[in-house]
């Protein structure tokens, strides 16, 4: 458990800095919210991981085994890009910013495909509701380090010290990869490159059926588009309604931190005793409900007191529904191809952040932040609608049933 606290961490990081620091930062050199919603489409990279994710199965580095040499590869390859970002001048440098940004979410998603098959083959399956809870509140609490932290040196230190100084948290992922054990494989040796990237998705069909992948990808597609859709611009918005970035950082963020940790030991508790599908049905409508909370903050504007109460009951709700949503991809991977079955449902459930979320800047200058607020609830609604189907209540969905 004590390791998906850094795995997530680890994870998380890079993405934040992505889609919260980057954005605060473009917007306070000038750039429209437009061209910023359109900087979502530098995650590329989330969606398409599964291509090159059979590599890193079927290959392993020479130093520190298969999982963890991907792994500190990575995560020194993304410390290095994120410093360097702050070197340019929104402005001036943006073609330039587009690519760094997006070397780093290239970096951020191979280092993903190694947590993701890190984690699953050392939680045995009955922790893996708890242990994918834990790792996806410590990946949102890694938000409070650029979302946080950096907004606020932000305001005294240049930015070109403030993106060193968040870089400089990629190294509690390197310490990590350095001191845990390398787990024991079950991946099978003497694979050829061509069955290493087939035989990952003939075994998930031949175990599930084509009519039961279309659904359960069709499901992981829709069950996070809108929470992402309406948290794609979250700090803009933000600076929007007038909230300073020391106020961001200090209200809006910290707001977050208690109801994450709390929500992942209750998330984690809950689908201990209720399964993961009655879990994912609860949560998602807490989800639906913390979207529309951002509408009445967006209706009421300034006030502090109300910023908290919005971010805190995002945090508690979205983040049991990230939980349990990340337990129900890993109940549907298999041990033996992990990294790249991981790799393809993690990419799918991304492609709403990537493209959807690239016109969330357009949808807010043409409707206002109410009305968009009130278009991702409704986005949410047909993800929630196919859990009849690959999550029914009436089965717990408890790992040891499947």
């Amino acid at each position: 458990m004590l390791i998906c606290v850094f795995t997530g961490f680890a994870s998380g990081m890079p993405l934040y800095v992505l889609f919260q620091l980057v954005p605060a930062w473009l917007r306070e050199g000038g750039v429209s919210l437009a061209e910023i919603g359109l900087f979502a489409l530098v995650g590329i990279p989330y969606t398409w991981k599964f291509v090159w994710a059979p590599l890193m199965d079927r290959w392993v580095p020479p130093f520190l085994g298969r999982r963890r040499g991907w792994m500190i590869m990575f995560q020194l390859a993304l410390l290095l890009s994120i410093g360097v970002l702050g070197a340019y001048q929104p402005e001036k440098d943006i073609a330039v910013i587009a690519w760094i940004a997006f070397a780093v979410a290239f970096f951020s998603a191979s280092q993903d495909v190694a947590l993701d098959a890190y984690r699953r083959e050392i939680l045995p399956d009955k922790e893996l509701g708890l242990g994918n809870s834990i790792h996806v509140q410590a990946y949102r609490i890694s938000s409070l380090v650029p979302g946080s932290l950096s907004l606020i040196l932000a305001d005294s230190l240049p930015w070109s010290s403030v993106f060193w100084i968040t870089a400089g948290f990629m190294a509690i992922g390197v310490a990590m990869s350095l001191v845990v054990a390398e787990p024991e494989s079950e991946y099978p040796t003497a694979v050829g490159l061509r069955e290493a990237v087939v035989a990952p998705f003939r075994e998930y069909l031949t175990r599930r059926g084509w009519q039961g992948v279309l659904l359960v990808l069709g499901f992981m597609f829709l069950y996070k588009i809108g929470d992402n859709m309406a948290t794609a611009l979250a700090t803009p918005f933000y600076l929007d309604l007038g909230f300073s970035k020391t106020e961001i950082g200090l209200v809006a963020k910290h707001a977050a931190l208690w109801p994450a940790i709390v929500g992942g030991l209750l998330g984690g508790g809950l689908m201990i005793r209720l399964g993961i599908n009655r879990s994912l049905w609860l949560f998602g409508v807490v989800q639906v409900l913390s979207i529309l909370g951002f509408a009445v903050l967006a209706t009421v504007g300034h006030s502090l007191s109300l910023l908290a109460a919005v971010i805190s009951f995002e945090y508690l709700g979205v983040g049991m529904g990230t939980a349990a949503f990340t337990a129900f991809i890993a109940r549907e991977t298999s041990k033996v191809y992990a990294a790249t079955q991981f790799a393809l449902f993690t990419a799918l459930a991304a492609l709403p952040r990537t493209f959807a979320n690239a016109s969330t800047g357009i949808i807010v200058e043409q409707v206002g932040w109410m009305q968009f607020f009130l278009i991702c609830a409704l986005v949410a609604l047909p993800g929630m609608a196919l859990l009849a189907w690959v999550a029914p209540w009436r089965v717990t969905g408890r790992i040891d049933e499947s």
